[in-house]
């Protein structure tokens, strides 16, 4: 199991980000979160199967979402398991 760690900066929030992060989570067997930080961008933590996660993050940048995104960071990690579900976190 792996987790990935997404930051999307850009005008990700007030358009929906976090919901249809969601909505694109709901398909994959991924646990983790999704939050909007305070400096603008928007955090995603997801943990699952490194091929599920892989396909995943095509999803989101496949999306609608990505007319939002002016730049991502990305990092790889192992799975901490602290996670029962996918949601939006505050």
């Amino acid at each position: 199991m792996k987790r990935l760690h997404i930051v999307f900066s850009g005008r990700v929030q007030g358009v929906g980000f976090r919901y249809a992060i969601c909505q694109i989570a709901e398909p994959f067997d991924v646990t983790g979160f999704v939050r909007n930080l305070w400096d603008g961008d928007v955090e995603i933590v997801a943990e699952g199967a490194q091929q599920v996660l892989a396909d995943f993050l095509i999803a989101v940048r496949d999306s609608r979402l990505a007319r939002y995104v002016t730049g991502e960071q990305l990092s790889w990690g192992s799975a901490a398991g602290e996670y029962n579900e996918f949601g939006i976190a505050y």
